[in-house]
Formats: C-alpha cells, sequence, structure tokens
C-alpha cells in the first residue's frame, strides 16, 4: 500500500517562560493508506502532540511532514486550515457536539465551511448519520442521546466531508465497556471500507483492536507492537 503518511525527524518543543520543554524528540513514521493504526502512551508521553501534528493542528519545531504527497511543512496556516477540512476528520472523548443543535444540524457544520448548499449538506449529513445506526435520530439534540449515541453523531461529523483519514482521540474514554466495544467495531467497519483511522489511547484492550501499534514514551517512538487477535461482536 501506498505511504499516507510520512514523518521524519519531527520535534516539537514548546516554549514556558525562558524555559525549552521537548516533547517530542525525533519521530520518524510511516502509516499508509488503509491502516489501522492504535498511538499509546502515558500522560505526557508526547502521542497527543504527535497526533496534533498528523491532524494539521499544531506545527513541528523541525522535521518533515508529507501527507498524501504533499509537503505539509511549509504550508500556509489556510493551507493547513483547507487540509484539515477536507481530508481528515476528528473525533475527540467529550464529543464536542452543540448542545441546542440536532443531530443533524451537528453533523451539517463541516459542510458549511466546505461551501456546500443546505440541500447538499442535509443530504450528506442524514446519509452518514444512518451508516452510523442513527437515521431515526436526526431531529435529537445530544441532550436526547445516550454517551454513545452523542459519540456516534461526532463519527458522523467526521465522515461527513468524506476524509482519507480519521484521528480519533481517546473516543471510548468517557463510554462504558460495551458502548466502547460498540463504537470500536464502528471504527474498524470505517476501516475496510477503506479509510485509514488513527485512534490515540491508553487502553491496551481498545488499541488491541487495531492492526498496528505504536507506542510513545517520552517523546520517542518505542518498539511496535503487534495487537492481539480480539473478537468484537457487531453493533
Amino acid at each position: 500500500m501506498a505511504a499516507m503518511i510520512w514523518l521524519e525527524g519531527i520535534r516539537k518543543i514548546y516554549c514556558l517562560g525562558e524555559v525549552d520543554v521537548p516533547v517530542l524528540k525525533g519521530i520518524d513514521l510511516t502509516i499508509a493508506e488503509g491502516d489501522y493504526v492504535a498511538i499509546m502512551g502515558a500522560s505526557g508521553s508526547g502521542k497527543s502532540t504527535l497526533m496534533n501534528i498528523i491532524g494539521c493542528l499544531d506545527r513541528p519545531s523541525t522535521g518533515h511532514y508529507v501527507l498524501e504527497g504533499r509537503n505539509l511543512t511549509t504550508l500556509s496556516h489556510e493551507g493547513l486550515a483547507y487540509i484539515r477540512n477536507q481530508r481528515i476528520g476528528f473525533v475527540f472523548q467529550q464529543f464536542n457536539l452543540l448542545p441546542r443543535s440536532t443531530a443533524l444540524e451537528n453533523v451539517m457544520l463541516p459542510l458549511v465551511y466546505a461551501g456546500a448548499t443546505r440541500r447538499q449538506r442535509r443530504q450528506q449529513a442524514a446519509r452518514v448519520l444512518t451508516q452510523v445506526g442513527l437515521g431515526n435520530r436526526l431531529s435529537n439534540r445530544p441532550s436526547q442521546l445516550s454517551g454513545g449515541q452523542q459519540q456516534r453523531v461526532a463519527i458522523a461529523r467526521a465522515l461527513v466531508n468524506r476524509p482519507a483519514l480519521v484521528l480519533a482521540d481517546e473516543p471510548t474514554g468517557a463510554l462504558d465497556t460495551q458502548t466502547s466495544h460498540e463504537v470500536m467495531a464502528l471504527f474498524t467497519e470505517l476501516n475496510r471500507q477503506g479509510i485509514t483511522v488513527i485512534i490515540v489511547t491508553h487502553e491496551p484492550d481498545i488499541a488491541a483492536q487495531t492492526h498496528r501499534i505504536i507506542q510513545v514514551q517520552d517523546g520517542l517512538l518505542q518498539r511496535e507492537k503487534a495487537p492481539r487477535t480480539t473478537s468484537i461482536r457487531p453493533d
């Protein structure tokens, strides 16, 4: 498979007053198109910073980042924002849904920035909500949905622009065990459909459901682990 993500010599240093704090200390990483990856590490290991750089939410201090053959290292802020909106879908632990908006309206939001017509926004949002099993919940607000259903809305929002890459930061952290398995089954199905999925997690059972586990420790990559075979009951 072709490389989707290529990172070389990625370093990230934050300046706290007069003190430089190195968070990433030279990351070399290649992720293939269609891969299903877990990034693991303790709090403060640098795993979230690595995800933020992959997701164009932050820039490396030094190093090179190539996504789908395009060098992002020198892109403007506007260029990075375009890549985020058009090629990457994000899923977060706390869902980040607008409380007064319906499921449909929450999922439509990225399409507003993409310049889609209102009819296109409604059609595409309804399609992905149906895809994640919420076709009968379009008019519900977040307060009318369970935690698992809210996370499904967040996943639908990540998918609505048909991204090539989905990044999920602790997507099961706020969910119970059964709901976590259901959400992971959904990510697994999305990956089977050809979407590259990267999940940041501290939970070994969640990481084991992916195809590749990358360990980050003290800002460096450790030896990769092969995930054990895990049986997931489909939702």
